[in-house]
């Protein structure tokens, strides 16, 4: 799970990497693919167009939803559909709700049911939050323009676990307090975090 690349190569060619290393199945996007932005620098190896040639070649591992940034003209280049405002994927007995989170986030929360995930890109930074009736707010935070001193990373779900993993850049895990259940594993380069979410966890 991965957002907010905004047309780096450098970082494509990271997460490529690192979805042959998680041995992932699917690539799932929450959004703003290829186009940096007004608001943004350019991420190192901006690259529009080796960026899609390296997505296309795995069209058929890529589903992702439309992130502010993503127009039509990007669905000209891009093999694979990435104009959809969301999509609804099941996780054990919880529901996710994706989406890029310009229109649908904490501020504008969707109709959930209780347990129910709320999962966005967007803000450039990582997120683990509880909220509503045992409803819970994850963000991968952004491919290649983290803010708020997080790392550049990427979230990997498997058999109900959530993963955040990434490169470590100098900086420790942002977010705020997180549940005992984590189970954490770091080395001196790549870390990985693990977020459970056992049927019934109220997350608190």
């Amino acid at each position: 799970i991965a957002s907010d690349l905004h047309g780096s190569a450098y970082y494509c060619e990271k997460l490529l990497e690192a979805f042959q290393r998680e041995e992932a199945d699917r690539i799932l996007f929450l959004g703003d693919i290829l186009y940096h932005g007004p608001r943004n620098d350019l991420p190192e190896g901006y690259d529009t167009k080796k960026t899609a040639a390296m997505l296309n070649a795995r069209k058929n591992k890529i589903f992702c939803v439309r992130g502010n940034c993503d127009t039509e003209v990007d669905q000209m280049v891009l093999q694979f559909p990435v104009l959809a405002d969301y999509a609804v994927l099941q996780a054990g007995d919880r529901l996710i709700y994706a989406t890029h989170g310009h229109v649908h986030n904490m501020q504008n929360v969707p109709f959930l049911q209780p347990g129910d995930i709320l999962l966005h890109g967007h803000t450039h930074v990582p997120a683990w939050t509880p909220f509503g009736d045992h409803n819970l707010y994850l963000n991968p935070g952004s491919l290649s323009l983290p803010k708020q001193n997080s790392p550049h990373s990427y979230m990997t779900l498997e058999d109900g676990v959530f993963v955040r993993g990434g490169r470590m850049l100098g900086g420790a895990m942002s977010g705020g307090s997180m549940p005992a259940r984590i189970a954490a594993r770091r080395t001196d380069v790549w870390w990985r975090d693990e977020w459970r979410l056992d049927a019934g966890a109220d997350f608190t």
